[in-house]
């Protein structure tokens, strides 16, 4: 025996409910994964800075340690400098090549 048709206000109801949870599925859900995603690149950026910082200052102390002070300032200056110069040198690569090609 075929299965009798809803009424009207069933189908309407079942048709909103559909058009909401396309819409949130749209929407909040992909907003979610996004914002998901930004929380753990914050926390991994902070750890990796925190992981430089501490490891800057664990050479210096070693460096202090074995060397005198002075020789640990200029060592991890030194490669504070080099690290600063090698971004400097690759901060537009874009524009190097324009200049090449012209």
């Amino acid at each position: 025996m075929p299965e009798p048709t809803p009424p009207l206000s069933a189908r309407v109801a079942n048709l909103l409910e559909d058009l909401a949870t396309r819409i949130r599925e749209m929407t909040v859900d992909r907003v979610a994964v996004g914002v998901t995603w930004a929380a753990i690149a914050i926390v991994l950026l902070t750890a990796i800075c925190m992981a430089v910082f501490w490891l800057l200052v664990g050479i210096f102390r070693a460096l202090g340690t074995l060397m005198g002070v002075e020789v640990a300032y200029a060592v991890v200056g030194l490669l504070l400098v080099v690290g600063g110069a090698i971004l400097w040198i690759r901060r537009y690569p874009q524009d190097r090549n324009n200049q090449e090609s012209s």
